[in-house]
């Protein structure tokens, strides 16, 4: 499996995730465990 790097940004009412190398590999989440979960889900 290839790994790579995710960026994670806080924001004021939730959290943002991308990852840099996949072009339109994004995601928002309420907290952060659940954008972690769904940045997961999206690669």
């Amino acid at each position: 499996m290839k790994k790579y790097a995710v960026v994670f940004e806080k924001a004021p009412n939730n959290w943002a995730a991308y990852v840099p190398d996949l072009p339109g590999c994004v995601t928002t989440g309420r907290t952060l465990e659940e954008t972690r979960r769904l940045i997961r889900e999206t690669g």
